[in-house]
C-alpha cells in the first residue's frame, strides 16, 4: 500500500498544534495516506448524509451558480468522497488533520480534528480493531500517561434485538434513528406504551385507512386536491399522501406488548467490560428467547480483535444504550474518554452504506474515527 507522504497541509501553521508533525509522522507509520480536504465544500452531501444533529449546526453559503456550499463541518465524507474519486476499489486508509467548523453548544464554531478513515477491508473485525487502536495510538502522542475508557456500542446488535421483537419496519426505523440519544430513545419507547388515543380523521378517510385502501384513499384525496385547485405536480401526489396517512396511523396505533418492552429494557441494561459481552449478550439472548445470532457472531469477531490489541491501558467497555448521532453510522461504534474530561476525546465508527449512499457504484465497507484536538488541550493545558 502506498502511503503518500507524511507532509503538513500547506495551510499549516503555528495556529495549528506543534503535535500535528509527530501525528502525522504516527498516520504514515499506520499506513494512512494524508488527506487534503478543501475547507469550502458542497454542502449537499453533508446535508443528506449526516441527519439532522449535524444540519442544524453548519456555515452554509452559496456560489456565482447558487449552489450550496458549506465550510467543512467534518471530513468522513470528503474523504469518502477522494476514495470514490480515486476508482481504485482497493483497501486504502487516509489521514487528515485540520479545522472543522460548525456550532456548539459552547458557543464554539471552529476547532481541531485529526483523524483515519480505514476504506475498502473486507475484514471488518480487523478494521474496526484497528480504529480503536488508532485512536488511542493518536491520543497517546499528546497524553502518553493519561487513563483512558473506550465506550464501545453497536448499531447491528440494536437493530437485530428490534427485529427479533417483531415491529413493524416504521418503528424499527425510528427507533434505530434514536439510537445513541437517550432523550429521543426515551421518548420513542414512552410512545410505545402509552394508549393509543384513537383516530385522528373524519369518515370517510378514517374508514379507508382503517381498511388500508390505498387506491380509495388517492382517490378521495385527488378529488379533494382538484377540489381545492391544487395541481398535482404541486407537491407530493395523492398516491405519496395516502401510503403516508396508512404508514403512520400503523405506526400510531402500534403498542408494544409488556413482555417485549420488559425484554427490550432488559438489553439497553446491558453494560459490562468487553471481554465479558459477548457472553452477556448470549445469555441475554436465552433468556429471552430471541435469534441475533447473525450480529453476535459479528460482534464477538470484533470484541476479540479489539480485546487482543494493545490498548495502551485503556478500559474497554461495551454499553448496550450507546450510540453515536450521526445517520451513516451502520454498526460498531465507540468513544475514548479521560478522567475529568466529561466530552470524549475522540470517537468513530463503522458506516458501510455511507460510500454507496455518495456515489459508489458497489457496496464498499468503510470505518474511521475523529480525535478533537480543542480538547486533548483542555488536559495539557497547551499544545504539546
Amino acid at each position: 500500500m502506498q502511503t503518500g507522504k507524511p507532509a503538513c497541509d500547506t495551510r499549516m501553521n503555528n495556529r495549528y498544534p506543534a503535535i500535528s508533525p509527530a501525528i502525522l509522522v504516527l498516520m504514515s507509520a499506520r499506513e494512512a495516506e494524508y488527506a487534503d480536504i478543501p475547507v469550502l465544500q458542497p454542502a449537499d452531501p453533508f446535508l443528506d448524509m449526516a441527519g439532522e444533529e449535524l444540519r442544524s449546526r453548519i456555515f452554509l453559503t452559496q456560489n456565482e451558480k447558487g449552489e450550496s456550499l458549506c465550510l467543512r463541518p467534518e471530513f468522513t465524507i470528503p474523504v469518502c468522497q477522494k476514495y470514490i474519486a480515486s476508482g481504485s476499489g482497493a483497501h486504502k486508509r487516509y489521514g487528515y488533520i485540520g479545522e472543522v467548523f460548525r456550532q456548539r453548544r459552547n458557543g464554539q464554531t471552529e476547532f481541531f480534528q485529526t483523524g483515519i478513515e480505514d476504506l475498502g477491508d473486507p475484514d471488518h473485525s480487523a478494521a474496526d480493531a484497528r480504529a480503536v487502536g488508532d485512536a488511542l495510538a493518536v491520543l497517546r502522542v499528546a497524553l502518553p500517561d493519561e487513563p483512558m475508557r473506550v465506550v464501545i456500542g453497536d448499531q447491528a446488535i440494536f437493530e437485530a434485538v428490534l427485529g427479533a421483537l417483531g415491529l413493524p419496519n416504521g418503528w424499527k426505523k425510528r427507533l434505530a434513528r434514536s439510537f445513541g440519544s437517550r432523550p429521543s430513545l426515551e421518548a420513542a419507547l414512552h410512545e410505545l406504551q402509552k394508549p393509543h388515543s384513537g383516530g385522528r380523521f373524519e369518515p370517510p378517510v378514517s374508514g379507508l385507512i382503517a381498511a388500508e385502501d390505498e387506491a380509495g384513499l388517492t382517490a378521495h384525496i385527488a378529488a379533494q386536491m382538484a377540489e381545492v385547485g391544487m395541481h398535482p405536480q404541486s407537491g407530493r401526489s395523492a398516491k405519496e399522501i395516502a401510503n403516508r396517512l396508512i404508514e403512520k396511523t400503523k405506526l400510531a396505533e402500534t403498542r408494544l406488548p409488556t413482555g417485549a418492552m420488559k425484554t427490550l429494557r432488559s438489553f439497553l441494561s446491558i453494560k459490562v467490560p468487553l471481554a465479558d459481552a459477548a457472553s452477556a449478550l448470549r445469555d441475554f439472548a436465552s433468556e429471552n428467547d430471541i435469534d441475533i445470532v447473525d450480529a453476535l457472531k459479528q460482534f464477538s469477531a470484533r470484541a476479540g480483535a479489539i480485546s487482543m490489541q494493545k490498548s495502551d491501558g485503556a478500559e474497554l467497555h461495551y454499553d448496550a444504550t450507546f450510540g453515536r448521532p450521526l445517520d451513516y453510522y451502520t454498526g460498531h461504534v465507540f468513544e475514548v474518554f479521560a478522567d475529568g474530561v466529561r466530552q470524549p476525546l475522540a470517537g468513530g465508527g463503522r458506516y458501510d452504506r455511507l460510500l454507496t449512499m455518495l456515489g459508489a457504484s458497489e457496496t464498499t465497507p468503510g470505518v474511521g474515527f475523529s480525535v478533537w484536538l480543542d480538547r486533548v488541550e483542555t488536559i495539557t493545558g497547551a499544545w504539546t
